[in-house]
């Protein structure tokens, strides 16, 4: 009855459900007791409806079957796990497999198959299924998943029939607590994976208090932070299970499971000693002894604090001399890093050689790409490993300390939607960074070439747009760091053989802490065209940046068109400027980019430059934050709120400028009036980011 009611308050508004899930705990919305795999849930949240046989859903999910069994065994991520989509909306399917930590490819392979062979028998005809095993879990629906933290509410509970004794039911609830928490830190915080196993000792001579075995895991895209949350959240339901012997649950995102068996393979990650209750507090002492043990106390302190504080006095003046003798060795360390952290970007350091080798000393022919940071080189490694190696300027001002410890805050961050960082290079006077090679480049190459452009299908542009926003949405809100990215544009957007994409140089933004969500800066750095008039004019930047120059990229891509100069007269006219007028007078159509046919899906587009021209309001607080603009990329329900006249910002260039993209070309805005000879801007090609200690 329970179930029922929240899934009928949850068919009453989905846009107000979404935004109550991280403080609102559901029921789940299945359980079994002792039952065999698979364990499954049809239609889970909300109900997405049937398919007919022999329609195109059933051929998009065949084709998905074929193709994501082998991706999620061969993943290249820490784990084995894949996500993919096949074909259009409406009929677009959306899929994602993970198979367990201690799963070879093989299995896990069979494994996500018998998943899209089960499904249909299990869920006939049903949009949206998830189907659990031992080894591995698949989710396919019509429904972009991707981008929900529905562990709140998609979960399976599996509970064992089996019970402990009263007495010993207390006892066995609080060890299998302590042992399935440990397991979850571990799995969120040890291993890359996001996977972990544990094992806590029996109390001999008691069969009740048997040895307990756990597994806990996360997809391994989420942050270790974002994986805690989750699991902690279906961790607070273990009083369900109580004096069970065995129980799971599993959600999309993360689950656990604990036996009184082992139950997976290999030697326990984690070992834990029998878990004992505590012994009852001993009775307070008289207060005659109280009264002495005071008095002994002071005496003691009395002694021994002016010699705590001579020498904490000598140590500081010590401290002192020394550094102002040397200051050369300074180094700027973020809060968040600890010298544990410095240590361990050795693991990713690559020397010069080897990256000579690889670019061909870094020969002309090898540039792909040239910005404010530097140049970028393609190189191959001895293993055959493709890179793009990212030759910073040797002018930059950011030392080697600075430059390590954000390092370390890059490798923190793992997305799919992020380009990852493979290593580094700090040998004389070179600050070279390597990161994976993108095959298809960056996305200006593709949108802005009237020969090129029709590469990228709706589909595809779709695709991108989704991945643009939750990777930002990550860098804002889920990862252990809150980052702005600060130079956000088309070229920032590499794209993976299938168009996947992925947002680069968001290492080198300005990182900022957990409480912080605005800042001023006297150093304007990034491109204008996507900067936000609040940063441009005054160097206010907050997330809400981010979110405007996001706004500008949704814009160019549905149209094709960059947002610099006039299109059709001899007026200079932003494309901010362009869509708003054609909004408001009802035939925006006409700036669709042509090459997208002749019979595209109006309502998709129409919703794409809504959500752009939301993000480019004038005033910050109007503006979305990414999770929302998450919710309304991904849900067909939920209402948009209404718009106002955007921020527009005129330039002095003509659209007909054809420039080099990589030549070092700056100009200034008419509108903003600079004064700051420090406030340094870029055409749309090149970003100018000023590198300093923060």
């Amino acid at each position: 009855m329970r179930d029922a009611r929240l899934l009928s308050s949850h068919l009453a508004g989905v846009a107000a459900v979404t935004f109550l899930l991280a403080t609102v705990p559901h029921a789940p919305l299945a359980a079994g007791e002792d039952e065999s795999p698979p364990w499954h849930l049809c239609s889970p949240y909300p109900p997405s409806g049937n398919y007919t046989k022999n329609s195109t859903y059933q051929t998009n999910l065949d084709r998905l079957s074929t193709t994501l069994p082998k991706n999620t065994s061969s993943s290249s991520s820490p784990a084995m796990y894949a996500t993919d989509t096949v074909g259009d909306v409406p009929d677009k399917v959306y899929g994602l497999a993970l198979c367990r930590g201690d799963a070879n490819a093989s299995a896990c392979e069979r494994c996500v198959a018998a998943g899209f062979r089960d499904a249909p028998r299990l869920c006939p005809l049903v949009k949206d299924v998830l189907v659990f095993y031992d080894l591995c879990q698949l989710r396919y629906s019509n429904r972009n998943f991707f981008v929900d933290d529905d562990y709140f509410v998609t979960t399976y509970t599996l509970q064992r029939s089996r019970l402990v004794s009263a007495p010993s039911r207390a006892a066995f609830d609080a060890a299998v607590g302590v042992l399935v928490n440990a397991t979850a830190d571990y799995a969120a915080n040890s291993s890359s994976r996001r996977y972990g196993t544990g094992e806590e000792e029996g109390v001999d001579g008691e069969s009740d208090r048997p040895k307990i075995y756990a597994l806990v895991q996360c997809t391994p895209d989420k942050s270790p932070d974002v994986c805690l949350t989750c699991l902690r959240t279906i961790i607070g339901r273990l009083s369900d299970f109580s004096g069970r012997t065995g129980g799971a649950i599993f959600g999309v995102w993360c689950n656990f499971r604990y036996e009184v068996f082992p139950f997976f393979s290999g030697r326990p990650l984690l070992q834990l000693p029998a878990f004992v209750e505590a012994p009852p507090l001993p009775a307070p002492p008289s207060t005659r002894s109280g009264e002495k043990r005071r008095t002994r106390t002071g005496t003691v302190l009395a002694i021994v604090m002016p010699a705590v504080a001579a020498i904490l006095f000598i140590t500081v003046a010590c401290f002192y001399c020394l550094k102002r003798r040397r200051p050369e060795e300074q180094t700027f360390l973020p809060n968040s890093i600890s010298s544990d952290d410095i240590q361990s970007i050795d693991s990713l350091i690559l020397d010069l050689p080897t990256l000579r080798v690889a670019t061909d000393d870094f020969a002309e022919t090898k540039m792909i790409g040239k910005g404010g940071f530097g140049i970028v080189y393609k190189g191959v490694l001895p293993d055959g490993q493709e890179i793009a190696v990212k030759r910073l300027c040797r002018s930059s001002r950011q030392g080697i300390g600075e430059l390590k410890s954000e390092l370390v805050l890059v490798a923190k961050l793992y997305h799919k939607n992020l380009v990852r960082l493979i290593g580094v290079c700090l040998e004389e006077q070179e600050k070279i960074l390597v990161y994976e090679y993108m095959p298809n480049r960056s996305l200006d190459i593709i949108l802005f070439d009237t020969e090129k452009n029709n590469e990228l299908d709706l589909g595809k542009r779709f695709k991108i747009i989704n991945g643009i926003a939750r990777g930002l949405q990550y860098l804002h809100e889920d990862s252990q760091l809150k980052i702005v990215h600060r130079d956000l544009k088309a070229s920032n957007i590499l794209l993976d053989f299938d168009y996947n994409p992925k947002i680069s140089d968001f290492g080198l933004a300005k990182i900022f802490g957990g409480d912080q969500s605005e800042d001023v800066t006297h150093r304007i750095a990034g491109t204008y065209g996507y900067m936000a008039p609040e940063y441009a004019m005054r160097g206010h930047y907050s997330i809400k940046s981010d979110v405007f120059s996001f706004g500008v990229l949704v814009l160019e891509i549905v149209t094709g068109r960059r947002n610099t100069g006039s299109y059709d007269s001899g007026q200079d006219v932003d494309l901010l400027n362009l869509v708003w007028e054609h909004w408001t007078r009802g035939n925006v159509v006409e700036l669709i980019d042509p090459s997208l046919g002749n019979h595209p899906p109006i309502d998709q587009i129409l919703k794409c430059i809504h959500i752009g021209l939301l993000c480019v309001q004038k005033k910050p607080a109007n503006r979305p934050t990414m999770s929302s603009v998450n919710i309304m990329l991904s849900s067909s329900t939920v209402r948009l709120p209404s718009l106002s006249r955007p921020a527009f910002c005129i330039q002095d260039v003509s659209a007909s400028d054809n420039s080099n993209p990589y030549s070092e070309r700056y100009r200034r805005p008419r509108s903003f009036g600079y004064t700051d000879n420090s406030a340094v801007v870029s055409s749309n090609d090149v970003s100018i980011s000023e590198l300093f200690p923060r």
